[in-house]
């Protein structure tokens, strides 16, 4: 290989991996504008009197599976009646 298709492989893998390394961070500051606009969702929810703490809870419960639910709801109960939390 020649010096001059050694540095034109450089230059393509150089460009390429700027491209990459630009989209990555054009989708991190994306990621962090949304994360910004889920605060304020958050925080008018609070002024409005609504508990955010459970409001996740229930963000996360929605994201699962049905089946999971109730399964790990009847393990939760049992648990609570074996020490006489019920």
């Amino acid at each position: 290989m020649t010096d001059t298709s050694t540095d034109a492989t450089y230059r393509v893998t150089a460009d390429e991996l700027r491209q990459f390394i630009e989209r990555f961070e054009r989708l991190e500051a994306e990621k962090k504008d949304i994360a910004d606009q889920q605060k304020e969702v958050m925080a008018e929810a609070k002024g409005r009197g609504y508990d955010t703490k459970v409001m996740r809870k229930v963000i996360a419960l929605r994201k699962r599976d049905q089946d999971d639910i109730a399964e790990e709801e009847a393990v939760l109960d049992m648990y609570k009646e074996a020490l006489g939390m019920r």
